[in-house]
């Protein structure tokens, strides 16, 4: 019981974690930040990083691409992205490496659905309703917002490690 307090109550604690990491933090909309790595095309949201929150392993925000917009390519390091579509129709545009030639790849979503996206994989975002803007949750196995802009949807500048 030596790695355990107690607080006046009886609740027990471990006594190795530090205050900030046994509380719950609450981040509302006006605490987003957009000081966060961007991709041309689209506005990322910071919510749940090491920079807001302390996070050790985990990164959460939000993505805004306006109506008729396309992002610039990009990856996302060694993070694997999870996606949740909120509002709008997006286009997530990848190449599918698994035939015999590599083809463009088009995955249409809506709201309620979700997307991995693989580490290192080169994708965009695309939004071709004119008038609704697409936005979508994100969250990544890492604390901080890795996006490696690239010239093209092929691999020739991914590096990996």
């Amino acid at each position: 019981m030596s790695n355990l307090s107690r607080t006046p109550s009886g609740v027990i604690l471990p006594a190795d974690i530090d205050p900030f990491h046994r509380r719950l933090h609450r981040i509302a909309p006006s605490g987003l930040i957009s000081h966060t790595t961007q991709t041309p095309g689209m506005k990322r949201l910071e919510a749940v990083s090491g920079k807001t929150v302390g996070a050790r392993n985990l990164w959460m925000g939000q993505t805004h691409v306006p109506g008729d917009t396309k992002s610039a390519n990009h990856h996302h390091g060694a993070s694997e992205t999870a996606i949740f579509v909120v509002s709008g129709t997006p286009v997530f545009v990848f190449v599918d490496l698994e035939g015999d030639e590599p083809v463009e790849t088009r995955v249409q979503t809506a709201p309620g659905d979700y997307i991995f996206v693989p580490p290192y994989v080169p994708h965009r975002e695309e939004n071709p309703d004119p008038d609704v803007a697409a936005v979508v949750l994100i969250a990544r196995t890492t604390q901080e917002a890795i996006v490696v802009n690239l010239d093209g949807l092929d691999w020739s500048q991914v590096t990996i490690g």
